[in-house]
């Protein structure tokens, strides 16, 4: 657990409770279901882009390719042009977005494991 005296020994920069800081608009960028489900279906593969369309059901062209180019800014995603024509496009996790999934396969694991549980309150709620 991280104490309040931890936090304020932070740089701004990483400090999630600023408004401004960097760290804050990198949780914003990632910790969205999109970019998540490509994390996820990435793995230790590289796809295509059309690949990674079929992988991650419901997931629109444009999102695909906002969420594509917010992961590659961010470090997390390379993506190789091969020179053919067309050309073909090969997106891969890099070292960072390796480490980023095995938080992400947590995230899942964990809603595989309290998938009832949380049905069971939605259902005791909703009623």
């Amino acid at each position: 657990m991280v104490t309040k005296q931890q936090l304020t020994s932070l740089p701004e920069d990483a400090d999630l409770r600023r408004a401004d800081s960097l760290a804050r608009e990198i949780f914003s960028d990632v910790a969205n279901k999109w970019a998540f489900l490509i994390i996820e279906a990435l793995g230790e593969r590289t796809l295509r882009f059309s690949e990674l369309r079929d992988e991650v059901e419901g997931v629109s062209h444009k999102m695909l390719t906002q969420n594509l180019r917010m992961l590659e800014r961010n470090g997390l995603v390379d993506r190789k042009v091969h020179p053919t024509v067309p050309p073909r496009v090969e997106y891969t996790l890099t070292e960072p977005g390796r480490a980023l999934r095995t938080t992400v396969d947590a995230i899942c694991g964990w809603t595989s494991q309290y998938l009832g549980h949380i049905e069971d309150a939605r259902g005791r709620f909703d009623s």
